[in-house]
């Protein structure tokens, strides 16, 4: 089944990584949903994309330069709606989303939080349905040392032999290519060397076509309702 991850939710309508942007993911279709995962001065796991708090809270610093409690006072904004929200913790995101029918891509967004993250994955019985994936390769490498059953992905721009050879090396089972790089060749190959490919960087609905047409399994998209809507017309 292909899957419509909501990137950071539906984040072209709400404020990233939000309550109200993934709620909003799956009101238009979603059956998947993407986020990020970073740690906080205190040590609880939040869902953050950026190094630093500015472009959407309007903060200086990042994360891991507050308390839980001083990120609670802090909004998250989309400037192109207006609208607002807060920081979610992880585990109150699997609260409200991990006894959902959906997939989850779960990406780590620094090194170290590795153990923490997967402690509360296996607390809301996540194993089946969650990808955990990174840009920075020894995340996903640690994740199977500490696991192997979790499925990994590997989020690079594009994949050559020697990023192959590496995500082989530790069982890796997904590969995530930017989508402008994506061809139906290379989704061929990929697909009898037995991965998953999934597309990210789809800014727009070009992309998100040609991404699609040529034969990736799952998507992250920022405006889940037009593949949702794409995928109906292909049908």
């Amino acid at each position: 089944m292909f899957t419509v991850y909501a990137h950071r939710g539906a984040s072209e309508y709400a404020p990233e990584n939000t309550m109200s942007s993934f709620f909003g993911g799956l009101k238009m279709g979603a059956n998947g949903i993407e986020t990020d995962v970073r740690k906080t001065k205190d040590g609880v796991l939040v869902l953050f994309h950026d190094d630093t708090l500015e472009r959407v809270v309007g903060k200086e610093g990042g994360v891991g330069d507050y308390t839980y409690d001083q990120l609670m006072q802090m909004r998250v904004k989309n400037d192109k709606t207006g609208t607002e929200d807060i920081i979610v913790s992880f585990e109150d995101f699997l609260k409200y989303f991990g006894f959902r029918d959906i997939m989850f891509a779960i990406e780590i967004k620094e090194k170290g939080i590795e153990k923490d993250i997967l402690a509360l994955l296996e607390k809301y019985g996540m194993r089946q349905k969650t990808v955990i994936t990174s840009f920075e390769f020894d995340c996903i490498k640690t994740v199977k040392e500490l696991d192997a059953s979790y499925t990994v992905g590997y989020l690079v721009s594009d994949f050559d032999d020697e990023k192959l050879n590496r995500v082989k090396a530790i069982g890796a089972e997904q590969l995530c290519p930017q989508a402008k790089n994506v061809t139906v060749e290379k989704v061929k190959l990929w697909h009898d060397m037995g991965y998953n490919v999934r597309a990210w960087g789809v800014t727009n609905v070009r992309l998100m076509k040609n991404a699609y047409d040529c034969g990736v399994d799952g998507m992250t998209v920022n405006f889940p309702d037009l593949l949702v809507s794409y995928l109906v017309s292909k049908q």
